[in-house]
């Protein structure tokens, strides 16, 4: 790289790509190095962290100012402070005019040059001038624009365009561009950099279901880029034979039509002379037949793109796999429609419309009538296809529902009867993929399937057929039907086939062997199988099939252990008031589904809720087991530990002790369950002080499960992680925080980064650091663990609240105190309201608060919360029971 090359950033909203092609395209003209700001980083990444990344490579970014590049939500003052403004030089240029309030006041002081209402030669200086500062001119700049179609050389061809230089082409039929497009733009980012990777005619397809939104992409990507073209034309692509005709229409806007030749014959004369003309677009809009596509694709240097449901475009073009909005684009779409939904109803309707853009297109159509929200998802539950039968929707040839209807009379009428069955039985099945694997395995036992079951290819052929016709989304292990098309076809079926189907659906769940639910390396599987296993409608139709009770009180147990228990908790609940009345609540598996009631509720942090639950399933089984059995003993130790969570103390380590005599004697010493009783009671004695007692069985208990379960098992790492914060009490810091950074990294690698296991580990590390007076760390850590416990487990869960407290501590500690001061009094209302005034946690949270009262000079105030001097402000470790 020579002394004057620089590298640049080139940061910019998506609509104004086509700014930032011509400008990337200019600084590398002059000998500069160039990365263009990449879209997909707002659908999900951290937007800072990948900025910073980019901007570490570069020397200055240059931002192009724009309506849209300011638009509201896109990016928070914190994000530009930490990821632009305050980083390396920032070179602003406006592409359109700007007012002053269309400008955060963080830039609004930044001199910035003005790019929009110049020709080519002035916005080419311009640009040049902002990176360089002035120079003298040493000669004209070369013009890379619009040239003769026969004149233009490749070269000059496949040069960006001055956007502002050129209208629309002059050969151009594309319908007027929809106002309400929205999102996508990670998917036009794609879509242009696909059609800019050959020199010769590049073949792009968009696949998808019907209703995704494939023609609004397209009608939004020849908008956006008219610029770039000399010709663009839109042909209705459905019936291939009819290509010739629409061709013969452009090439006589061309003038190379002749009016005594056939259409057949002008539609090849506009092939040949596409082959050496730059700068067209073609869209075949709707083209579902790819073989007989094929021969009408022209091969010049231009770009071509096709819309279809159709996936099977292999070899004749690049296919780009459409799916549903993300979410985030889901709540900007109908927030933008309806400007006073808030966060909260947008997130609930595009949820249970499963971000299908036409589906959220007519709601939006039917809530500015008057229908509110609720009434639209109590609708949507009881009334899916007559509801989605309703639409004004411009830009979309027909309703959700008729689309669907269409397309399964396609199906019918094509003589696919096995697709048409699977389509059925994948209806009642739920909205996630289904593993194929599922389908072959049960094939012998499906009654609702046509065909020979021993047929090897009929699961292929069936599924090719869905695909072809937009039905489902195919996968080489998987397919996936859309939530609204499983409603409408549900709805639209006959009682007796019903019955049938729900046969079918049992069978097929009740093949299917995800291992063991304790065992993380077969929590893929199992969350395969409970995705599908807690959709209501399954559940409803499988909780009295005997055959599944085994695997669904498996599917919650692995749903607790997996740190899932909101969804444990509604399956568990459903389970037992469906058994509770078909066998009784005394029954095995009614009870078991208690059990698994009641710690899921301690596990959501609801300890006075879970106590009744608990203490009914205890004294249940004790009268129909026996005291010694090992249900019982799971129930006595659930009883222990909530009696220990409520602050119990007394009672807690009483019913521990007896638990694990009674599992060493029925089980044996090194039985896991033997191992959570002695690890819980560790646990107590650790609360009451007795930190020598609980750390000899801590060790003990570690060393066994090391040997019986592994190094790395769940409940492994959760001894090292109790036996570290017993370390910690006994005030041995450096041992704690090196048995804490390896947990966590364990448990990161095992669990993932938000089980509630994982954030307890770094919530503990994060309190190590803080008494090892690192504070700075501590505090970014506990801000991590605190936003995803609030994200995870909710603002009130308890440890949410003791992240919030530890928190405090650490601001505290800095000489935060408002902050610190404002944190304390939000967890310690919540106290209150949970666990009551004379809760140890309560009673901390009030020492915390008045320490730093005190420290500000409020001793009064903190004197008012203590009844008297106010103690040291500390933190807390959150310990994990079972």
């Amino acid at each position: 790289m020579s002394d004057t090359t620089q590298r640049f950033f080139v940061s910019y909203a998506g609509p104004d790509r086509a700014w930032a092609e011509w400008a990337g395209w200019q600084l590398q003209r002059a000998g500069h190095q160039v990365e263009l700001d990449r879209w997909s980083w707002r659908t999900g990444d951290d937007f800072v962290q990948k900025m910073n990344l980019a901007l570490d490579k570069a020397d200055a970014v240059v931002a192009l100012f724009s309506r849209n590049y300011f638009a509201c939500g896109r990016w928070t003052r914190e994000e530009w402070s930490a990821a632009v403004a305050v980083r390396g030089r920032l070179v602003p240029l406006a592409i359109e005019p700007l007012a002053d309030e269309d400008i955060p006041a963080l830039l609004a002081g930044k001199l910035r040059k003005d790019l929009h209402g110049l020709d080519e030669t002035a916005a080419t200086a311009a640009l040049l001038e902002a990176v360089h500062g002035p120079v003298p001119s040493s000669g004209p700049v070369a013009f890379p624009g619009v040239v003769a179609a026969d004149s233009t050389t490749e070269s000059d061809a496949r040069h960006p365009r001055l956007p502002s230089s050129v209208g629309l082409p002059e050969v151009w039929n594309v319908r007027r561009r929809n106002p309400d497009f929205s999102g996508r733009e990670a998917v036009l980012t794609q879509l242009r950099t696909g059609l800019l990777s050959g020199r010769q005619a590049v073949v792009q397809a968009l696949h998808g279901m019907g209703g995704i939104g494939k023609t609004q992409i397209a009608l939004e990507y020849a908008h956006r880029f008219a610029s770039q073209y000399d010709v663009a034309w839109w042909v209705d692509a459905e019936r291939a034979d009819q290509l010739p005709v629409r061709y013969t229409e452009l090439a006589d806007r061309l003038g190379i039509a002749k009016s005594d030749a056939g259409s057949e014959a002008n539609a090849h004369t506009l092939l040949q002379h596409l082959r050496t003309r730059h700068r067209w677009l073609l869209i075949l809009d709707n083209a579902e037949q790819p073989d007989q596509i094929e021969p009408w694709l022209p091969e010049g240097p231009g770009h071509v793109l096709i819309t279809s449901r159709n996936p099977d475009w292999h070899g004749i073009a690049h296919q780009s796999d459409l799916d549903v909005f993300t979410r985030t684009d889901s709540l900007a779409y109908l927030q933008g429609r309806m400007p006073g939904m808030t966060t909260e109803r947008a997130d609930l309707l595009a949820r249970d419309l499963g971000d299908l853009p036409l589906a959220l297109a007519q709601a939006a159509g039917v809530l500015r009538s008057g229908m509110t929200v609720d009434r639209y998802c109590q609708l949507l539950a009881t009334n899916t296809a007559d509801l989605l039968d309703e639409s004004n929707v411009r830009g979309y040839p027909a309703p959700l529902a008729a689309t669907v209807n269409i397309a399964v009379a396609r199906l019918a009428d094509g003589g696919h009867p096995a697709a048409a069955a699977l389509l059925g039985l994948g209806a009642f099945l739920g909205p996630e993929p289904i593993p194929s694997a599922w389908l072959e395995t049960a094939r012998s036992r499906l009654a609702s399937i046509p065909g020979d079951p021993d047929d090897p290819m009929w699961l292929r052929n069936a599924l090719q057929s869905l695909g072809r016709f937009g039905l489902a989304r195919t996968d080489y292990d998987t397919f996936q039907i859309h939530r609204l098309t499983q409603a409408i076809l549900r709805a639209q079926t006959s009682p007796d086939l019903v019955a049938a189907i729900h046969d079918d659906v049992a069978a097929v769940l009740a093949a299917v062997n995800p291992g063991d639910p304790q065992s993380p390396a077969d929590w893929p599987a199992w969350a395969s199988l409970t995705a599908h296993l807690t959709t209501p409608h399954v559940t409803t139709a499988i909780a009295d099939r005997p055959e599944l009770r085994p695997t669904l009180t498996k599917a919650a147990h692995f749903l607790i252990r997996s740190g899932l228990p909101r969804t444990a908790h509604d399956l568990s609940t459903t389970l037992h008031h469906a058994w509770s009345t078909d066998l009784g609540p005394d029954h095995p598996d009614t009870l078991t589904c208690a059990q698994y009631v009641g710690h899921a509720t301690v596990d959501l942090g609801d300890f006075t809720k879970a106590r009744p639950i608990i203490e009914d399933t205890f004294a249940r089984r004790r009268r129909v087991l026996g005291a010694d059995h090992p249900d019982t003993l799971h129930s006595a130790n659930d009883l222990a530990v909530t009696l220990s969570h409520l602050g119990e103390y007394a009672e807690a380590p009483r019913m521990q002790e007896d638990a694990l005599a009674r599992r060493r004697r029925v089980l044996g010493e090194n039985h896991p369950d033997t191992l959570t009783s002695a690890d819980n009671l560790a646990g107590t004695l650790r609360d009451l002080g007795e930190y020598a007692e609980a750390r000899h069985m801590e060790e003990d208990v570690l060393a066994r499960r090391r040997r019986v379960l592994g190094e790395d098992h769940p409940d492994t790492l959760t001894s090292a992680d109790n036996l570290a914060g017993t370390m910690h009490d006994l005030k041995e810091y450096a041992e704690a925080r090196h048995m804490q950074e390896d947990v966590l990294a364990r448990r990161r690698r095992v669990l993932g980064k938000d089980h509630p296991d994982t954030l307890t580990s770094a919530n503990n590390l994060a309190t190590t650091m803080h008494d090892l007076k690192e504070y700075a760390e501590a505090r970014r850590m506990k801000e991590d663990v605190l936003a995803r416990r609030r994200r995870v487990l909710g603002k009130d869960h308890p440890d949410t609240l003791t992240s919030a407290n530890n928190l405090a501590t650490t601001m505290h500690a800095l000489r935060q105190y408002p902050a610190a001061v404002a944190l304390l009094k939000e967890v310690r209302v919540s106290y209150l309201r949970l666990l009551g005034v004379k809760h140890p946690k309560t009673a901390l949270v009030t020492r915390n608060l008045a320490a730093t009262l005190t420290a500000m000079g409020r001793t009064h105030e903190a004197q008012q919360l203590t009844g008297g001097k106010p103690k040291k402000s500390k933190g807390r470790f959150g310990r994990k029971r079972r």
